[in-house]
C-alpha cells in the first residue's frame, strides 16, 4: 500500500492525527521537498514515530519511482510525505496512476494547502481563476505563461494566485519581489497593460506560521522584505466591498 500524506502548510505541527497514525503503522517513510517548502523539522517526526525518513529527489519520483517508492509499496505500507496537500502537485497524480497500474493500493491523507489558506487575505475563494507559477528565468528560458494567465483572469474579473518557483536542491526560493520583477519585465516586452507598476498586488509569506500579508501597488511591494520562504503573489481581480475592507487591513 502506498500512502501520500500531507504535512500541511508550515511545520510538523500541521501533521494530522490520521497522518501520524499512518506513519506509525508504515514500514518505510519517504519525503519530498522539491514541490513545496517545509519549515519544520523531520527529526521531530522521526522521534514521534520511531522511524527514519528518507528524502527523495525529483528524479526518484518522476523518472524512476519503481526503484524505491513503488518497489517498496508492493508488499509493504510505504508513505510519501509531501508539504502542503499531497495532490496539489501534478507529479503526485502521475505517481498514483503508476502505482494503480502495478496493482498497488493507494490512500491519500489530505492536509492544509495554500489553495484554501489564501482566503486569509480576505479574498473569496470562488472568485479565483486559473493558478499559475512564476518560474526562475534562465539563459534561453523566459516563459510568459504567468503573464498570459494573469491577463485572462483579469479580463474575467477573477483573482490570480501566482505560485513562486522553488529550487530546493539549489536552496533557491523565489521572493515576492522577484516575482514582481519578472512580471514587470514581461510587461515591458509585451506592452499589453496586464502588469503595470501601479497594479494592485498582495504579497504573502509563510501562511500557517509566522505569516506576513501585505497589499499595495506592485512598485511598492517590490521594495518590501517578506522574510523567509515560502512566498506567493496574488493579483486581485474585481473586488467585492467585503474584500476591499479585508485588504485595507493589510495596507
Amino acid at each position: 500500500m502506498l500512502y501520500l500524506v500531507g504535512l500541511g502548510l508550515h511545520d510538523e505541527e500541521d501533521l494530522s492525527l490520521k497522518g501520524l497514525r499512518v506513519l506509525k503503522d508504515s514500514n518505510k517513510i519517504y519525503a519530498e521537498f522539491y514541490t513545496n517548502f517545509f519549515n519544520g523539522n523531520l527529526e521531530n517526526i522521526e522521534k514521534l514515530v520511531g522511524k527514519k525518513i528518507e528524502i527523495l529527489e525529483r528524479a526518484d519520483i518522476e523518472e524512476h519511482p519503481d526503484e524505491k517508492i513503488l518497489k517498496n509499496s508492493i508488499e509493504n505500507n510505504t508513505v510519501l510525505l509531501v508539504p502542503g496537500d499531497p495532490m496539489v502537485a501534478t507529479t503526485h497524480i502521475d505517481l498514483v496512476l503508476r502505482a494503480k497500474r502495478l496493482g498497488i493500493g493507494v490512500k491519500i491523507v489530505h492536509s492544509s494547502s495554500i489553495y484554501s489558506a489564501i482566503a486569509e487575505t480576505g479574498l473569496q475563494i470562488y472568485k479565483f481563476g486559473r493558478t499559475t507559477t512564476i518560474p526562475f528565468m534562465e539563459k534561453n528560458y523566459f516563459p510568459t505563461t504567468p503573464y498570459d494567465v494573469l491577463g485572462e483572469n483579469l479580463e474575467r474579473g477573477l483573482h490570480t494566485l501566482l505560485l513562486l518557483d522553488i529550487k530546493s536542491m539549489e536552496n533557491r526560493f523565489m521572493t515576492v519581489s522577484q516575482g514582481i520583477e519578472i512580471l514587470m519585465e514581461i510587461e515591458e516586452k509585451r506592452q499589453e497593460n496586464v502588469f503595470q507598476a501601479d497594479r494592485r498586488c498582495i504579497g504573502v509569506a509563510r501562511l500557517g506560521g509566522s505569516s506576513t500579508i501585505k497589499a499595495g501597488k506592485a512598485i511598492d511591494l517590490i521594495k518590501r522584505d517578506f522574510g523567509p520562504p515560502p512566498h506567493v503573489l496574488v493579483v486581485p481581480g474585481k473586488l467585492h466591498f467585503m474584500e476591499e475592507e479585508a485588504l485595507s487591513e493589510y495596507q
